[in-house]
């Protein structure tokens, strides 16, 4: 007996199925991380002031600096901590920000860089209260931490229930570490700045130069699903 082919009709259903699913993988596979930026400040380590600067390995209320070291607070957008973090836009530099502070018995001198950001990190209807870095010289107790220098010179400070600093010299007026994660605020976050640095070029397969990896294991997957529901139609026909 002549086996009777499948019509295109009896196919629909599966093909339709297959697109379905392929289209929404590709979605979720394709679509953007919105939620992998934060807002707030972070620290920084300068040493005793070679000029450069590394992420604070401990919070600044656990830190205690020895005389003669730089620390760093930079507000900013980043996408994570550490390498990623935006960086305070001063040198480390010890003697360009103590150095007309003399050395006094029973204290130590901590240098201090505070960068309150650029107009695009900051909060919706708030701004840097200054357009560049600020630096002060905290001359405190030898046993202070950088949290205490840093009140020494920039109050009010602002702390959330989880010990996190939300707020140095009142900026900003609201929010602690909250997630980017409206495209509105992300796309306002990215907005290059003139003055900053550019930023490393994204690499692999899905730096936009090409298809990305979403797109393709979509288009994947349309091919398996809708293969999968030929073969069953044809199973059903015979």
């Amino acid at each position: 007996m002549r086996r009777r082919r499948p019509s295109l009709a009896a196919l629909a259903p599966a093909l339709g199925t297959a697109l379905t699913l392929g289209m929404a993988l590709a979605v979720l596979a394709a679509g953007p991380a919105l939620a992998s930026s934060y807002r707030y400040w972070s620290f920084w380590d300068g040493g005793s002031g070679g000029g450069t600067w590394s992420y604070a390995t401990t919070g600044p209320s656990l830190a205690r600096p020895a005389d003669g070291s730089v620390q760093g607070f930079r507000f900013a957008v980043s996408r994570d901590a550490g390498a990623e973090a935006a960086r305070p836009r001063a040198a480390a530099d010890f003697a360009a920000i103590c150095g007309a502070t003399p050395a006094a018995e029973g204290t130590k001198r901590v240098a201090l860089v505070i960068d309150f950001g650029v107009p695009a990190d900051a909060p919706a209807g708030e701004g840097p209260p200054q357009e560049g870095p600020r630096t002060a010289c905290a001359q405190v107790a030898p046993q202070a931490t950088a949290a205490e220098a840093l009140a020494s010179v920039a109050k009010p400070l602002r702390y959330n229930g989880a010990a996190l600093l939300c707020a140095i010299a009142g900026y900003p007026q609201q929010g602690c570490g909250e997630p980017i994660s409206s495209p509105q605020d992300t796309a306002r976050a990215q907005t290059p700045d003139p003055r900053a640095a550019p930023a490393p070029s994204p690499a692999g397969p899905d730096s936009g130069t090409g298809p990305s990896v979403g797109l393709l294991a979509g288009i994947a997957a349309v091919a398996a699903l809708a293969a999968a529901g030929v073969w069953q139609s044809r199973r059903r026909a015979r």
